[in-house]
């Protein structure tokens, strides 16, 4: 009996701060939701700071963000699945689960923030148009999150080697939306900071950086939130994950690093994009966010803990995708900074653009998604997270 009145209090500790956050994560939901509302009252070109010269703001960055999270996320969770008994294995379930919500994030930012969001399904079905990136990637990105809520189901239902295929074919979908995403940049030879071969390549390796980053910060917000012990194993995982990250960082460094190097052997258009990130004015979120926090700062830590201490992975796990964030902000905004027509007497340098408190609010909404998608998880999948499935 005094068992039972032991385990029910526990229950109880448990859900509290999990019941609050979910409401809060619904809250967030709701006044992204109102925002959104007021943009289509007021018109979004009265709402968002986005203009004829600058179209793409900060809300294509951050549905990048957690479009880029999730290809990461699915494609080391397939890698888990596949070759089964690696150490990542035991976390492949909740990377599964963390790759659906993350898209969902994703579609809930993009949907907001374009004018006729019930055109954009509809489209994809009705009017496909194979010629367009964008095309493309909306329908691998939602392919592959069908597939993935079937495999998931799967999971569930211990049917694990037809989980296995299904998560295979899910990230080859994640892997071709993602290099889409990249061309979408990529293709548009009207922006030369963009125009190349390296951004379809460069998104991959920031989407295995940030899948390792936001498997280990969740999988230990998980044990805080259950109020457990983590186990060896699992820790175990969590370190391989950390192994990626130094790795991956190191990766991310040099490919922006050669990026420079390109833009200054290019046009003057390529030089001035440049030039507006590393002594312009996002040099502050360049220098400081990007590659400080977001890279540097992660590696360092990493190494000098000896990837042995699960706050020291958390900590620089954080940093990784808060630098991404940025990362994601300052790619769109550099690449359209630079004037089309600059040079002209009376044309500034570079554009100005600062969000607005509404496309502030549509970023909480994707938020607020993400955040009520992984305390759904925590309440309702706890036993399938926490153990090891080996196809």
């Amino acid at each position: 009996m005094d068992g039972n009145i032991a385990v029910n209090m526990r229950a109880a500790k448990i859900n509290l701060p999990a019941n609050t956050l979910m409401w809060l994560s619904l809250l967030m939901i709701v006044v992204g939701v109102a925002g959104a509302v007021y943009a289509q009252m007021v018109g979004h070109h009265h709402a968002f700071a986005t203009t004829r010269e600058m179209p793409w703001g900060m809300l294509i960055g951050v549905y990048a963000y957690f479009a880029i999270i999730s290809t990461g996320l699915c494609i080391l969770a397939v890698f888990s699945h596949v070759f089964g008994g690696n150490q990542m294995s035991q976390l492949a379930n909740r990377m599964v689960w963390l790759s659906i919500i993350m898209l969902f994030g994703a579609f809930t930012v993009i949907g907001l923030e374009i004018t006729n969001p019930w055109r954009m399904p509809l489209g994809v079905i009705l009017y496909p148009n194979i010629t367009s990136n964008i095309w493309w990637m909306g329908t691998l990105y939602g392919l592959a999150v069908c597939v993935m809520i079937l495999e998931f189901y799967l999971i569930l239902s211990k049917r694990l080697q037809a989980a296995v295929i299904l998560g295979v074919i899910a990230a080859i979908a994640e892997a071709f939306a993602n290099s889409n995403l990249g061309s979408v940049f990529a293709s548009l030879n009207a922006r030369s900071f963009w125009y190349g071969s390296q951004l379809p390549i460069f998104f991959l390796a920031c989407a295995v950086l940030s899948g390792a980053a936001a498997i280990i910060l969740f999988t230990h917000y998980s044990y805080v939130l259950q109020r457990r012990q983590i186990s060896d194993s699992t820790f175990r995982a969590l370190q391989t994950g950390g192994k990626v990250m130094v790795l991956m960082t190191f990766m991310v460094l040099l490919a922006t690093a050669w990026k420079f190097v390109n833009a200054y052997c290019g046009t003057e258009t390529m030089i001035m994009a440049a030039d507006s990130l590393v002594k312009g004015p996002l040099a502050t979120n360049f220098w400081v966010f990007e590659i400080t926090v977001g890279l540097v700062l992660p590696c360092v830590l990493l190494v000098a803990s000896r990837l042995n201490s699960i706050h020291a992975l958390s900590a620089a796990s954080l940093m990784v995708l808060v630098g991404q964030f940025f990362s994601r902000y300052n790619l769109v905004v550099s690449g359209q900074i630079v004037p089309n027509d600059f040079g002209l007497i009376g044309v500034p340098q570079y554009l100005t653009y600062v969000p607005t408190t509404a496309e502030y609010l549509l970023v909480i909404a994707g938020i607020g998604v993400v955040g009520f998608g992984f305390i759904v998880g925590e309440r309702f999948l706890d036993s399938t997270f926490n153990k090891e499935n080996v196809h």
